[in-house]
Parts: C-alpha cells; sequence; structure tokens
C-alpha cells in the first residue's frame, strides 16, 4: 500500500497514528509532579538534588531505550517480511496452477479457479488466525460452504487449506495433469506458505520478556520523577513543563516500541495485513481472467504471426 507524503507541519500535529494519546496521561502525571516539586523548592523545601543524576544515567537509559525500540521494529520488518513472502509465493503458485494444470474436462477450469481462490483464503485465514479472530465473511466468498463451516471448527484454519491446496494439486498429478518436476515446483512454493505462517507465529507466541519490559518501564518512572530534583534551581516554576517533555520524549519512544512489536493487528502503525489480502484478491481475480498464452499460440495461424515481405512490425 503506497502512502502520500504528508506535509511536514501536518505530521507534526497529527495525533492519529501517533503515541500522544497513550503517553499523555503519564506526561501530564510527571509534569505536575515536577510543578509541585518547584512550588515546595521556592515556597518551603530546598528541594534541589543535582546528585540524583548519577543514580540513573541517562545514557544507561537510552540505550536501554534503544535496544527496546530496535528489537520492537526489527519483529515489525520480520513480519512484514514473512507477508511479503507470502504475496510472492500466492502469485507464483496462482500463476503455475493457472498455466501448469492442463484442463481436460469443463469442470478442470472450475477446479482451478477454486484452488487459486484458496491461495486468497490462505492468506486471509493467516490474518484472522494472528488477530486470534474467528472464521468471518471474508472467507465466505472465496471456499465452498462445506469448507467454510468445517474452517469455523479448526484450531489453525491456514493450515488446514494448506492441506487442501496440497490436496489438489497431488490429485492433478494422478491424473496426469501435471509432471513431477511441476508438482515438486509448486509443493515447494507451498511449503514457503507454511513457512511464513509459522514464522508469523512465533511473532505472535514469543512477547518481549515481561522482566524486561517491566525493568524498563520502572527505570522511566525513576528517572522522570528524579528529574525535578534535578533542575527545580535552574527552572524555577518552568520546571513541570521542562519535565513534561522530557518525559514525552522518553515515553513516547517506549510507546512507539509498544506499538510495533504486535505488527499484525488493527492499529495505525500495524501492518496493513487487510490491504495486503485485498490486493492478493484482485491478482487472483485479474488472473482467472486470463487465457494461458500457450493456448493462444496453439489457436493462432502460422500465416497471421508473419510478416508480409516490405512491411515492418513497428
Amino acid at each position: 500500500m503506497i502512502t502520500e507524503r504528508q506535509p511536514w507541519f501536518k505530521a507534526v500535529f497529527q495525533l492519529q497514528g501517533s503515541v500522544v494519546p497513550a503517553v499523555l496521561p503519564r506526561v501530564i502525571v510527571c509534569g505536575v509532579f515536577g510543578f509541585v516539586i518547584s512550588i515546595l523548592h521556592l515556597f518551603a523545601f530546598h528541594l534541589y538534588m543535582p546528585t540524583l543524576a548519577s543514580v540513573i544515567p541517562s545514557i544507561v537509559l537510552g540505550l536501554l531505550l534503544v535496544f527496546r525500540t530496535n528489537t520492537a521494529y526489527e519483529r515489525f520488518w520480520e513480519g512484514r517480511k514473512f507477508w511479503g513472502n507470502i504475496v510472492n509465493a500466492v502469485r507464483n503458485l496462482a500463476r503455475q496452477i493457472w498455466v501448469s494444470v492442463e484442463e481436460r474436462e469443463p469442470k478442470d477450469k472450475n477446479a482451478k479457479i477454486s484452488a487459486l481462490r484458496l491461495l486468497v483464503a490462505f492468506a486471509v485465514a493467516t490474518k484472522l488466525h494472528l488477530r486470534s479472530e474467528p472464521i468471518d465473511s471474508d472467507l465466505e466468498g472465496l471456499i465452498s460452504q462445506s469448507r467454510y463451516q468445517k474452517l469455523k471448527s479448526m484450531n489453525n484454519p491456514p493450515l488446514e487449506i494448506a492441506f487442501w491446496i496440497e490436496d489438489y494439486l497431488q490429485e492433478q498429478y494422478e491424473r496426469n495433469c501435471l509432471d513431477s518436476y511441476q508438482l515438486n515446483s509448486l509443493k515447494e512454493l507451498l511449503n514457503i506458505l507454511v513457512d511464513c505462517l509459522g514464522g508469523c507465529e512465533r511473532i505472535i507466541k514469543t512477547p518481549i520478556p515481561l522482566a524486561y519490559a517491566i525493568h524498563l518501564k520502572q527505570l522511566l518512572l525513576l528517572y522522570c520523577f528524579s528529574l525535578p530534583f534535578q533542575m527545580v534551581d535552574d527552572f524555577g516554576l518552568f520546571t513541570g513543563l521542562i519535565v513534561s517533555l522530557v518525559s514525552f520524549t522518553l515515553l513516547g519512544v517506549e510507546e512507539i516500541a509498544l506499538e510495533i512489536e504486535n505488527p499484525f493487528g488493527h492499529d495505525p502503525n500495524d501492518l496493513p495485513l487487510d490491504a495486503i489480502c485485498a490486493t492478493m484478491q484482485r491478482n487472483i481475480e485479474d488472473l482467472i481472467t486470463l487465457a494461458p498464452s500457450v493456448r493462444d499460440w496453439k489457436t493462432t495461424k502460422i500465416e497471421d504471426l508473419s510478416v508480409k515481405p516490405g512491411t515492418s512490425e513497428f
């Protein structure tokens, strides 16, 4: 999916897709705490403690945040690569099935169309499986009603669809509509689909270790709450504002990592799986309307392809 480039200032003040709504309550708490410390320091107590800056060195916290964000982005990018492989494998499988499987009876073409739509159904079922969502109407138009009902009772619907695709390929081989080389090539592409499904499941089922996530949150809280004591003597009543800005920066980076570490959801920062599946479906439906070129060559007369003397093709 191609997105238009936004004007720079419009992107700066855009709330949709940003982490501002998520971190704003925490930022307000830190800012209010800083303001209270500045009031107490100004009128009641001497609360300036510059030595607190050495308790949690900013470079240590920065390295922890960078590691957290890089780990989350690696998961996001790995998920995108898996889905890129799914798109490529579906297109290659569809093209080879459409061209290679021989049609001996009128019903063979309908069987091929059903097999091609099963490829799209695999992608849609994978999307729903990764989101822990039940089988819905998106699949109903791609498979038969009996298969649709059967998928509702399956623990891993995309794996069942992969079985149906392989069963179709094996049947065509036994009918001598495919040779062994074509069958092996198609099965390798089908294996890629199943491997990508397993890779996406690995991302979902292997979250960031809880102890690491908790420890980083604790350090962020301690650091943000120690900031007012480090700067109250320099900024006075503006301490709360400065603490809010610093807290927004740090908490925002951590929230970005939380947003992208599971890239298969519905959030604006997740992968556009709905658009990817819709693109695959359009590709398959376009392919179904085409006749393989080998048939065009067989039905075209030789004299229609020859160039008459004294004429040019261009």
